[in-house]
């Protein structure tokens, strides 16, 4: 998935030259990956939705609407507000990758997330 220059990747997924900046947007460390293997620039915890959140949703694709803009609600938030602006400028200069470890990324906080940097 990619548009105007944030993408959104399963972190699992190799590098390409593409890529560009490449940031973790999960609040936990994704299972199975090793961490000198994981090919990641900065891991952005603070912009993962709350724990709350991620245990509602569940990554159910029914609740993926409500979800969606809950999580926004959560990037209005200050500190992950300053997260989106700084994540908003990294892509102003270049592409920007989004990874998650999720198994659909078009239902992720990562694919919310790049709606909301791209306006």
């Amino acid at each position: 998935m990619a548009s105007d220059g944030v993408r959104v990747r399963r972190v699992y997924e190799p590098a390409g030259p593409a890529d560009g900046t490449r940031v973790l947007v999960d609040r936990l460390w994704p299972r199975g990956l090793a961490k000198d293997h994981a090919q990641i620039d900065e891991w952005c915890k603070v912009v993962a939705p709350s724990t709350e959140l991620r245990s509602w949703y569940a990554h159910d694709p029914a609740r993926f609407e409500d979800f969606a803009a809950r999580y926004r609600a959560e990037l209005a938030e200050p500190e992950r507000a300053a997260a989106v602006e700084r994540l908003r400028e990294i892509a102003r200069g270049g592409v920007l990758t989004l990874l998650t470890a999720t198994r659909d990324p078009s239902i992720s906080q990562a694919a919310v997330l790049a709606e909301v940097l791209k306006h």
